[in-house]
């Protein structure tokens, strides 16, 4: 089926950049409103349990790991509902949840497409919704990879879908859209796809494809885009197999590219201190810091400094005070200089990383499969805080409202206070 519309009137839906921040309160979209996991100015809690400082705990419907995102008192996530619960192979609804804020109450689940039994299998670490909803302030995105997209009210009333996109995936689906330039752009790459899409943003229909046309041997990867706005000219930048592309989000045309060794890249990029980070993922992950004001193929002239010790293939980076900071998969956290790529300090944390990494003031927050965050001070040499475990396993990043966290496990939705 290609694209349905499921709305009489749809309104021309406004420039989303990189340059503009919504309310406070507000987390639109993968890694909030900056994208990059930076809450500087919020005061967020250092200490809670199952028991302590939790404002709710709300069970969620199926499977997912999506992370939360707010706007107003409403959080929205997605989930894979079995179609069938005595049957849990038989088939998903592919849904839309909406939370009320304050007390937790799940107030909608839209079910937006469908997956029946003969689906693709996912990886084990993956869920059937593991993409961020994004909202541009008057409508909300949501990304099921080669099950297609769909645009709602912020109220979940269906605006449109778009199902005619289908594609071979290879462990599932991962990378989050973004809304820029009047585009959902989104990134397609699968066993045998590999390139950068876009859809009009107030009707779903194809705006543009811009393919990888890069040789790899393995195709897929998972990464959600970097929207980079000078006021002159806004680029979308994409990493996937081989390849990191930066795209004219109007258009699609590539702007620049930097060619390297990689694949199943999933970390969202960066931009700090003038430059682009990446990490080029499986199967030896390296950290490219980019200088993104080139023009073609920029890989020889380009790119400031690598480095490849303790660089994560899953967790995003997080940027502050000309220092880049992450966490490796295997419980490594490190930091190094952003202009030069000096190490300035390592510490092991313990555990297995599939989320990203949080910054709020001088706070790093560090949330493991497990369930445990580690909080750790970085205004200077790194000092642990606290040590939470909620007995939970989780991948899904955690997301800000307020002053509060919000903390999405396998089993349920948390708000975490002071």
């Amino acid at each position: 089926m290609s694209i349905r519309i499921q709305a009489a009137t749809l309104v021309i839906l406004g420039l989303v950049v990189a340059s503009t921040s919504p309310a406070h309160a507000d987390w639109p979209e993968f890694r909030g409103p900056s994208g990059d996991g930076t809450a500087r100015h919020a005061d967020l809690p250092t200490e809670w349990s199952r028991q302590q400082n939790v404002t709710w705990r709300t069970e969620l419907p199926g499977k997912g790991w999506s992370s939360p995102v707010v706007i107003g008192n409403k959080i929205y996530l997605t989930a894979a509902v079995p179609q069938l619960p005595a049957e849990p192979d038989s088939g998903f609804d592919l849904v839309l949840l909406i939370v009320d804020a304050d007390s937790g109450e799940l107030l909608r689940q839209v079910t937006l497409f469908g997956e029946g039994p003969d689906a693709p299998r996912i990886h084990q670490k993956n869920s059937r919704a593991s993409a961020t909803p994004v909202v541009d302030g008057k409508r909300l995105y949501v990304h099921f990879g080669h099950h297609g997209t769909a645009c709602t009210t912020l109220g979940g009333g269906v605006v449109w879908k778009n199902d005619a996109l289908a594609y071979r995936p290879v462990h599932g689906n991962g990378g989050s859209p973004v809304v820029v330039a009047g585009n959902v752009i989104f990134a397609r790459d699968g066993a045998e796809t590999s390139e950068i899409t876009a859809l009009d943003a107030s009707t779903g229909e194809l705006a543009w494809q811009t393919p990888r046309d890069v040789e790899a041997r393995k195709t897929f990867s998972f990464c959600t885009p970097l929207v980079l706005d000078d006021g002159k000219l806004t680029q979308v930048i994409v990493p996937g197999s081989n390849v990191v592309q930066s795209v004219d989000a109007e258009t699609g045309d590539e702007l620049w590219r930097v060619t390297y060794e990689g694949y199943s890249v999933v970390p969202r990029p960066i931009y700090h201190a003038g430059l682009v980070f990446v990490s080029t993922s499986f199967d030896r992950a390296t950290l490219l810091a980019i200088d993104p004001s080139g023009r073609g193929d920029v890989t020889e002239t380009h790119v400031r400094w690598r480095a490849d010790s303790g660089i994560p293939k899953t967790p995003s980076l997080v940027g502050f005070e000309g220092k880049i900071a992450m966490v490796s998969d295997d419980g490594i956290a490190s930091c190094y200089d952003a202009e030069t790529g000096k190490r300035q300090w390592i510490e092991r944390i313990g555990g297995d990383f599939s989320a990203s990494p949080l910054l709020a003031d001088d706070r790093l927050y560090l949330l493991s499969e497990e369930g445990v965050c580690t909080v750790l001070d970085v205004s200077g040499t790194p000092s642990e805080i606290a040590v939470n475990d909620l007995g939970e396993r989780t991948l899904a990043s955690p997301a800000v409202i307020d002053d509060d966290l919000l903390i999405r496990t396998a089993e349920a939705l948390y708000r975490v206070d002071r």
